[in-house]
């Protein structure tokens, strides 16, 4: 397990109108969270200054535990080819990778859409491009329908403002693991930033 430093006030939990999360693989920022995990049946955003910082690591964990459900975990238009030994050193299974480089940036949101509508696909995750309004309150509906997890990537300096998802998070790379700031989460929080070290 990583450990985890805090620095700035204690989140605030709504912990008895949210249903439980999805348990993140790190104990402590369970705890952090309001819905104890990352929250279920919803889309959330991560902004980040650069690709390859260690964003994917923080999803690996629930990665692992879907491969073992045999549920699918779907990647959409990654910016680098996805590393299979290290994958499989994760304990993810191959077999259950799905991973999508469409053509056209509206084909990525679209098969996002549809791979959260289905039960088989437990997450999925995305880099777009470009994000409106309208179009996260259709993932959102898509990940609510399906009971799965939709993460969006997103490059902080082209929109540093935080969407209606259901939690937002800004992420910088520190020494052997990751500085993550929490903008916004349904329960509420105020600004808080955790930092999680790589076992």
């Amino acid at each position: 397990m990583a450990d985890i430093v805090a620095s700035g006030h204690r989140l605030w939990r709504g912990l008895d109108t949210l249903p439980p999360g999805l348990p993140t693989g790190f104990t402590a920022l369970d705890a952090l969270l309001p819905s104890r995990g990352w929250p279920a049946a919803s889309v959330i955003e991560v902004l980040t200054p650069a690709w390859g910082i260690g964003e994917l690591r923080l999803f690996l964990p629930l990665m692992q535990r879907l491969s073992q459900q045999g549920r699918h975990t779907a990647w959409i238009a990654p910016p680098h080819i996805p590393y299979a030994p290290a994958l499989i050193r994760a304990g993810i299974s191959l077999a259950g990778l799905v991973v999508i480089q469409p053509q056209h940036p509206q084909q990525a949101l679209w098969s996002m859409e549809r791979l959260l509508h289905t039960a088989a696909c437990g997450l999925a995750v995305a880099w777009p491009q470009r994000l409106t309004r309208p179009i996260v309150r259709r993932l959102q509906l898509a990940a609510h329908s399906g009971h799965s997890l939709g993460v969006l990537f997103r490059r902080q300096h082209i929109n540093p403002h935080p969407l209606s998802t259901a939690l937002s998070l800004r992420l910088d790379a520190v020494e052997n693991g990751l500085a993550v700031e929490f903008l916004k989460a349904r329960g509420g929080c105020p600004r808080l930033r955790v930092t999680v070290a790589w076992p």
